[in-house]
């Protein structure tokens, strides 16, 4: 019941990721466009596959549903450990993938500057997903509650 109730709270941060950036991106050019990397990764694996990849609005569905997926998988690790250290694993999970998108990209091939554009954009990476961190722990909180 508690790997559930972890990947549960884990879609719950995962869809809080996602909503917010793909709000925040439509109104703000300074934003990071966390997708653009999404859609180059997933375009290279298949290619590197041998496998052709979607263009345009599915290869942009395709990354989203990776993305989510993914993202509730990692998120899912806050049901690990002391279930009253949920807040920390939470902010951490979430700081940690927000610095990833940020120095992970380069070294995997992929275009950082999606992210590394302005500073505003990298800050905002980070917060994404501590906010996501946040909201899965939210999550597990109300769901674990006794």
């Amino acid at each position: 019941m508690r790997k559930l109730k972890g990947i549960i709270s884990g879609l719950a941060g995962a869809l809080a990721v996602n909503i917010l950036h793909e709000t925040i991106r439509r109104y703000d050019s300074k934003a990071p466009r966390i997708d653009l990397i999404g859609k180059e990764a997933l375009s290279k694996s298949l290619s590197g596959i041998g496998v052709e990849p979607p263009k345009g609005k599915n290869l942009h569905q395709a990354t989203l549903a990776g993305d989510i997926v993914s993202n509730t998988l990692y998120y899912s690790l806050i049901a690990s450990g002391d279930i009253n250290k949920k807040w920390l694993r939470g902010a951490m999970l979430g700081a940690s993938a927000g610095l990833g998108a940020l120095k992970l990209p380069k070294p995997m091939g992929l275009d950082d500057t999606p992210v590394t554009k302005n500073r505003k954009a990298e800050v905002l990476t980070v917060l994404y997903y501590t906010f996501g961190g946040l909201v899965t722990a939210a999550t597990y909180a109300l769901l674990t509650k006794k």
